[in-house]
């Protein structure tokens, strides 16, 4: 008990600068993630000890030196897929990037680089028919913010709370997920469920460049990051439109801005000895007390008044996670000391098979259930932790899917019934190759015993 205390104290102090090549205990380097051509050991040295006057200046030369552009524009173009229009321009962009980056360079260099407006697209949300908007900057657009987000992000990294996950270098949701269990097995059962209103679209503009220039005094790095906040998106019958809010969404400095404009509420809740658990722009408070849970959500509520943002009226509330109901929290439910799959997870999972299953697909049974399976493997590493009855019901709904297609190939109608059961039995699919979820997570189960 006393060593657990002992760990959410930590959490609940502003973290203090360590040497840059002490080794944590994930056995890496604090600043292994770093760009090497930006930050030296003389660099990284100087923001540990602190900067004079706390601020950074001559940066933009860093931006648009060379090696830090050769480094963005792979950096864009990696682990994209040849399969998508995007993923073939990113790398094309960055085969051809050594007779592309010189001009990119001298725009830089003269302050000349505006970039163009994005491209706005629709997409549904996760597990959700509701769409969302989301902006596809052109690719050397994107190798730009890469360049900035080399040279600014360890900057705000030295500042960021321990307690916030998403979007930051090795750090993810699992840590995240991690740290609620052990809060709940400690009795911060009473839970400030908070959702905030349209956050990457409504973002202040203003206050985060303040924010931003805290910390960065270069004139000209502060001018390009302002052109990428008002560079507008283009959008199919509507044309132009400013973007006079929020930042760019699916940009890829957009997340690094995010979290620099939530970063002040991760330490007012520290300094009032709050346990918030942060991921971008969600994020719960776990507290002992209800009336504790009822202090923290009206603080949070003054600080979004002040900050120019909005709690969500519906979606923010307090839950008592030791009764029924509970909360949910990325891509997880949380009940009575339980957890499992929230359904928006379960609803994607059975669409991404639906999607590999139809009754009329044709091919060898086995080269089906290798695509299967590499969703399936995606998904279990991820959820591999939640409550056994899960699984179970995973595993019968997707060998159904699989009968209805073997009965479709023996020209019956109808999905799979009974009799089908005992037609291609569970090992007969075991025998080739299906992975059963049930069985992975039970081994998974004694492993941590």
């Amino acid at each position: 008990m006393r060593k657990m205390t002992s760990q959410f104290d930590d959490l609940l102090t502003v973290p203090k600068a360590k040497h840059s090549r002490e080794i944590q205990p994930n056995g890496r380097p604090r600043w292994g993630w770093t760009e090497a051509s930006v930050w030296t050991e003389r660099m990284l040295g100087t923001l540990e000890r602190g900067i004079k006057g706390g601020k950074w200046y001559s940066l933009i030369d860093k931006v648009w030196m060379m090696e830090n552009l050769d480094s963005a524009a792979r950096k864009v173009a990696q682990g994209k897929s040849r399969k998508k229009a995007d993923g073939r321009r990113c790398r094309h962009y960055a085969q051809t990037r050594h007779r592309r980056l010189p001009s990119l360079q001298e725009k830089l260099k003269a302050g000349q680089y505006y970039p163009p407006p994005a491209e706005r697209v629709w997409i549904p949300k996760a597990g959700s028919k509701e769409m969302r908007p989301l902006g596809i900057s052109p690719v050397e657009s994107r190798v730009v913010q890469m360049a900035v987000r080399n040279v600014i992000e360890p900057i705000f990294e030295n500042i960021f709370a321990q307690h916030s996950y998403g979007f930051r270098p090795e750090r993810g949701a699992k840590e995240a997920l991690r740290l609620i269990v052990e809060a709940l097995a400690q009795g911060k059962i009473w839970v400030v469920d908070a959702d905030i209103k349209g956050y990457f679209d409504n973002i202040p503009q203003e206050p985060l460049m303040e924010l931003v220039a805290q910390h960065i005094s270069d004139g000209a790095l502060l001018e390009l990051i302002n052109r990428f906040l008002k560079q507008g998106v283009m959008e199919s019958g509507k044309g132009w439109q400013p973007t006079e809010t929020g930042t760019p969404q699916g940009a890829v400095i957009s997340p690094l801005l995010a979290n620099i404009y939530l970063n002040p509420l991760d330490h007012v809740m520290a300094q009032q000895n709050r346990l918030i658990i942060r991921y971008a722009d969600d994020f719960v408070i776990l507290c002992e007390s209800q009336k504790e849970a009822e202090e923290a959500l009206e603080q949070v509520r003054q600080w979004m008044n002040q900050a120019g943002l909005t709690l969500h009226p519906t979606k923010t509330r307090i839950v008592n996670a030791a009764e029924p109901g509970g909360f949910d929290f990325l891509g997880y439910h949380f009940e009575r000391g339980y957890r499992w799959p929230r359904q928006k997870s379960i609803e994607k999972l059975k669409d991404a098979v639906v999607s590999k299953t139809p009754r009329k697909r044709s091919g060898p049974l086995t080269h089906i259930i290798e695509d299967l399976n590499r969703t399936l493997r995606g998904w279990f590493a991820y959820f591999k932790h939640s409550h056994w009855t899960t699984f179970e019901r995973l595993d019968g709904w997707i060998r159904q899917r699989l009968r209805s297609i073997l009965r479709k190939w023996n020209k019956r109608s109808g999905r799979a019934t009974g009799k089908d059961n005992q037609r291609w039995p569970n090992a007969y699919f075991v025998e080739r190759g299906l992975i059963s979820l049930a069985l992975a997570h039970a081994k998974a189960a004694n492993l941590y015993q």
